[in-house]
C-alpha cells in the first residue's frame, strides 16, 4: 500500500498529541526546559542537513526567490489564518498558547525536511515504507511533547502531514517515467540542504530568540527543483 507509510505518520502525530493532551499537568519548568531542548536539538538537525549541499549558490538562490514568492502568497498568514479558524471552530484553549500557534509550529516541523519527501519517494518508488515509519516514531514523541507546551491545535498538524507525505508518493509511483536519476539525487542533496535552513529557522523559534516566518520559506523547496531542472539541460 503506497499509501501505508504516511497513513501511520499521521497517526503516531495524533497519538502522541492525544497522550501530550492527557499529561498537560507536567510542570512548567520541565515543559519549558523540554521545549528548550527541542529547540536546540532541531538547530543541530538544521545545521546537519545544511551543510550536505554540494552547490550552495543553488541553496542560496532558491532560498531568496522562494522567500520572494512567499512573502508575496503570504503563506505564512495564510497558515496562520488556517489555524485561528480551527481556534474558532473548536475555542481558544485555557493556556498562554492558541490552537493556531500548536497547528503551525508543528505542521511546520513535521513537514519540513529531507526524512518526509525521501520517505515518501521511497514509498513510492520502491514500496519501502522504512524512513516514514522511522520518521512516524520521531514525530509521534515529538507530537507529545509539542502538546503539553502548545496545546492541542499540535493533533491538526497530522492532516497537511499525510496529505503532503501522500501526494509525493502517489507522484513517485510515476518519477522513474520522466525524471533522470541524476536529476533526483542532485534534488534530494540540495533540497536536503534548503530544508536543513529551514530547520535551523524553527529551531530559533522553538527558542523565542526570533521570529521568521519560515511558511514563507517553503517555495524555495520548488526554487531548488527548477534550478536543478535548468542546470541539468542547459
Amino acid at each position: 500500500m503506497v499509501l501505508f507509510g504516511s497513513i501511520v505518520n499521521g497517526l503516531t502525530i495524533i497519538s502522541g498529541a492525544l497522550l501530550g493532551k492527557l499529561l498537560n499537568r507536567i510542570p512548567e519548568g520541565i515543559k519549558g526546559t523540554v521545549m528548550q531542548a527541542i529547540g536546540l536539538a532541531v538547530i543541530v538537525l538544521g545545521l546537519q542537513m545544511g551543510f550536505k549541499s554540494e552547490n550552495f549558490l543553488i541553496v542560496i538562490i532558491s532560498l531568496v526567490c522562494g522567500a520572494a514568492i512567499g512573502e508575496v502568497l503570504m503563506l505564512d498568514h495564510r497558515l496562520n489564518q488556517a489555524g485561528l479558524l480551527l481556534e474558532r471552530k473548536i475555542g481558544k484553549e485555557n493556556s498562554e498558547t492558541s490552537i493556531s500557534q500548536g497547528f503551525v509550529t508543528a505542521t511546520l516541523i513535521f513537514v519540513i525536511g529531507a526524512m518526509g519527501i525521501i520517505g515518501a519517494l521511497d514509498s513510492g518508488i520502491r514500496g519501502n515504507h522504512e524512513v516514514l515509519l522511522t520518521k512516524s516514531i520521531i514525530d509521534g514523541v515529538t507530537a507529545l511533547i509539542l502538546t503539553t507546551t502548545l496545546g492541542i491545535g499540535v493533533i491538526f498538524s497530522a492532516v497537511p502531514v499525510v496529505m503532503y507525505q501522500g501526494a509525493i508518493a502517489l507522484f513517485a509511483t510515476q518519477i522513474d517515467r520522466f525524471v533522470p536519476k541524476e536529476w533526483m539525487d542532485a534534488f534530494i542533496v540540495e533540497m536536503t540542504s534548503v530544508g536543513g535552513i529551514m530547520i535551523f529557522a524553527i529551531g530559533l523559534n522553538l527558542l523565542g530568540l526570533t521570529k521568521i516566518r519560515v511558511a514563507n520559506l517553503l517555495p524555495s523547496l520548488l526554487m531548488v527543483g527548477l534550478l536543478i531542472t535548468f542546470i541539468q539541460y542547459f
